[in-house]
């Protein structure tokens, strides 16, 4: 029996090669799924407490694929690893390496500039990697510990609520979080600042 995935709008869909990474032949699923994958967020982000991540180490290619594979290690195979395939979101795979590091010189200016207030940066951040679209899958949840690892590790600021809310299933909050970053998609990071710290 293969993993049968109900998708919600905004979730990527996985393909059959992807789906075979999984490493808990038991899960079968969106519910069981979404519960594995919350427990390995969860390691992940007790993996980043009481430790310095300084900006260059946070702004590299490593630590990006680090985060995600700390995040999903112990639920798909591929971990960590760019995607090998086309999504409805996100450029093309070719594109990824090349992207990210246009992001990440970015990221290390704006910091060693001051070129935004430290959220900005932060959210800035969230936005462009979460639109390139590294991974199969998790790059929504990826990018907000991402966006928490940026102001709390170099800011020294409290990590973003967003909304406080599960942004994995339907409702409200996963709604105003969609607009956000289609307002950001524009340009406009006000929506998207707002709700980080909702």
């Amino acid at each position: 029996m293969g993993l049968d995935l109900d998708y919600i709008d905004g979730q990527t869909p996985l393909d059959e090669e992807e789906k075979d990474g999984l490493l808990i032949p038991t899960i079968a699923t969106r519910g069981e799924l979404d519960e594995f994958e919350q427990q390995n967020i969860e390691q992940a982000v007790q993996w980043t407490l009481g430790r310095s991540f300084k900006p260059e180490l946070i702004f590299t290619e490593d630590f990006i694929r680090t985060v995600h594979k700390r995040m999903y290690a112990d639920v798909w195979a591929w971990a960590g690893d760019f995607r090998k395939t086309n999504k409805n979101i996100g450029v093309e795979k070719w594109q990824i390496p090349s992207d990210l590091k246009y992001l990440l010189d970015d990221a290390k200016y704006w910091h060693e500039n001051n070129t935004y207030p430290p959220d900005e940066i932060a959210v800035r951040f969230k936005h462009r990697i979460v639109s390139i679209h590294c991974f199969p899958n998790g790059n929504g949840r990826h990018s907000r510990l991402m966006a928490d690892i940026i102001i709390e590790k170099i800011y020294k600021q409290p990590v973003f609520s967003w909304g406080a809310a599960n942004l994995s299933s339907e409702g409200d909050t996963r709604t105003a979080y969609f607009k956000a970053v289609k307002t950001a998609d524009k340009g406009d990071y006000s929506l998207l600042l707002a709700f980080a710290r909702s």
